[in-house]
């Protein structure tokens, strides 16, 4: 028996045919695994209710107000994912997407009140870290999980289908707090920098925590003085906004030893950036950085590190121009510059 095309039928046919059973199949595959996803992530925000809301509750462990700011609408986040699932379970996808973001902003609501609830909870350690964390995981991975399987399934669903336009707002509105959860954590992070630049510097004077300011990096740099004298190696932190130049305290005083003091804040609101070449013999090499009212010539012997340092500036340069409350995506927080003790400063040469 043959199975030769009929002459009578167009190769088109069975091309278009075969392509739509290949969306199909994808569909079918992405729709299963998004049950079962949803179907474990259920069992685990169970497992967060039961030991970690109902049980301290019972306990009386912690304070009503402090275990609300914990926990604040997770049962109520619980519930509605329990609907979600057995929308999919049954197959209905886009209503159950549909219906599920009616309720985004509670999710919104959870995500911007785990920095409070984080606050709340300095002196309960353990149910910090574990509830906070367990609770901030949980959010994100679902997130983006739905992200993924909401953009494949939209994919692979005919516009013709009455689901397509469902799933295509819900992909829409669930990207928009998948990207608040990942800006809330990068300006988390953000914070945590700062503070602990500020723990480094030595006094209060300098105020290093200040609202729209990002970090972007750190490390030793040698300042050339325009009289060529010796170059002398400084601390030097950058921020969206400013650069700061530190120099260590002495490692014997009995408070400051591990700390710096700063010497400079030069603005760059006005700063202009340019490579400096033929001074260092292909060694390391020169930034000149020009300020309203001052010049700064910045040297380092490595060149990897010194041509780092010359796009972070042009980077935190050109972002402070258009806005300084916006993160830097040039640069990732955690700086390739190794972080060293005063008493660890590069001899100058």
């Amino acid at each position: 028996m043959s199975f030769a095309s009929s002459p009578f039928t167009p190769m088109g046919i069975h091309s278009i045919q075969e392509q739509r059973d290949c969306w199909e199949r994808k569909r079918s595959r992405t729709a299963r695994e998004l049950v079962q996803s949803e179907q474990s992530y259920c069992k685990q925000l169970d497992l967060v209710v039961t030991y970690f809301v109902e049980i301290l509750k019972a306990k009386g462990t912690l304070r009503q107000d402090i275990r609300e700011s914990i926990f604040s609408s997770i049962k109520s986040i619980h519930l509605i994912n329990q609907t979600l699932l057995t929308h999919l379970e049954l197959g209905r996808f886009g209503v159950g997407f549909e219906e599920f973001c009616t309720h985004l902003q509670l999710y919104n609501t959870y995500v911007d009140n785990i920095q409070t609830a984080k606050k709340a909870l300095m002196v309960r350690c353990i149910y910090r870290n574990v509830a906070l964390s367990l609770c901030r995981v949980l959010f994100i991975c679902c997130f983006f999980r739905y992200k993924h399987f909401l953009r494949d399934l939209t994919e692979n669903t005919g516009p013709d289908n009455p689901e397509f336009q469902q799933l295509s707002k819900a992909v829409k509105a669930i990207s928009e707090v998948a990207q608040r959860i990942q800006d809330n954590a990068r300006s988390h992070e953000n914070h945590l920098q700062l503070r602990r630049v500020q723990k480094q510097l030595k006094g209060r004077k300098t105020r290093i925590l200040t609202p729209g300011r990002w970090y972007i990096r750190e490390g030793w740099l040698k300042t050339v003085p325009p009289k060529g004298t010796e170059a002398k190696p400084k601390m030097f932190y950058l921020f969206s906004d400013i650069l700061l130049q530190a120099k260590p305290c002495s490692p014997i005083h009995p408070i400051n030893g591990d700390k710096f003091a700063c010497q400079r804040i030069y603005p760059l609101k006005e700063c202009t950036v340019d490579k400096v070449f033929g001074h260092t013999k292909s060694q390391g090499g020169l930034i000149s950085l020009t300020f309203a009212r001052a010049k700064l010539l910045l040297m380092s012997d490595d060149q990897v590190d010194i041509n780092d340092w010359f796009r972070s500036l042009c980077l935190a340069i050109g972002e402070g121009h258009s806005s300084s409350s916006i993160p830097l995506t040039g640069e990732s927080s955690h700086s390739t510059t190794k972080r060293l003790k005063p008493n660890e400063a590069p001899a100058a040469r």
